[in-house]
């Protein structure tokens, strides 16, 4: 380990009198190390399996969204066909997925919104998201139809890590005067988020038909006012050579899109 700081010039561990933890630049290297380990695992899996066979694994990011279910469609006629191929799902933020896809650590990403797609091919997947409030059904803002952004100002409010971000949809959709709101949390999965609101913890901003708000559910949707949508697009690198398995799913996408 000291030769391996010796080398990099920092020191990659705090030693204390009992454990040793990472230094910032030690997770950094840790996660970087990870990453190279799974990529080289990726291209040994794709460059070993038996080229007359169909085999192998596809892998997919994303966020939380109902629009998915054109992907996983494709995914479920592809395996039908050829058992053998594997579908792995990463959830994440636009951030997260796209690193992973800049870095060859997934074969497609699905983004929300993405404005500048100029490096990547893409295609938009035919079902849009309506953002809305995820709410208790007691609660005083279940009585309204829709929500308003002044509904929200004195409310304690639950969302996601990049809803509120400057120039996203709903920062626009407050006007852009967001310093008022009183948030109480935030989340990457919406699953999570309906936690906290079953347990009062406040109205949870997200997507519609993520979480069940029927029969005996204790919650329930009210979508915002004005309505925002978005429109989600799957991703892949210009110029990416996909494994078979890969492949074909990209076929299978586009047939189904194209129907």
């Amino acid at each position: 380990m000291q030769n391996l700081e010796k080398e990099i010039g920092r020191p990659l561990f705090v030693r204390g009198s009992r454990r040793i933890t990472l230094t910032e630049t030690g997770m950094l290297l840790k996660k970087r190390a990870e990453e190279i380990i799974a990529l080289y695992e990726k291209t040994e899996a794709e460059i070993s399996a038996p080229p007359e066979d169909i085999i192998g694994d596809v892998f997919i990011g994303g966020g939380e969204s109902y629009a998915i279910k054109t992907v996983a469609q494709a995914a479920n006629e592809v395996q039908k066909l050829y058992p053998s191929v594997c579908f792995n799902m990463f959830s994440g933020d636009a951030g997260d997925v796209m690193e992973k896809l800049d870095k060859g650590l997934i074969d497609f990403g699905i983004v929300v919104d993405m404005s500048d797609l100029s490096k990547y091919n893409s295609m938009r997947l035919p079902y849009s998201d309506e953002w809305g409030i995820l709410m208790r059904k007691d609660s005083q803002l279940a009585e309204k139809d829709f929500i308003t952004a002044d509904d929200l100002r004195k409310q304690p409010i639950i969302t996601s890590h990049q809803s509120l971000i400057k120039g996203s949809r709903i920062y626009e959709w407050f006007g852009g005067n967001v310093n008022d709101l009183i948030i109480n949390g935030r989340y990457n999965l919406v699953y999570n988020a309906s936690l906290l609101v079953k347990e009062g913890m406040g109205y949870a901003l997200g997507l519609d038909k993520l979480i069940n708000t029927t029969g005996e559910s204790m919650l329930c949707f009210r979508p915002l006012y004005p309505s925002v949508r978005t429109n989600l697009d799957i991703v892949w690198k210009k110029y990416a050579v996909f494994s078979k398995p890969a492949q074909i799913f990209l076929d299978k996408l586009i047939e189904i899109i194209s129907a």
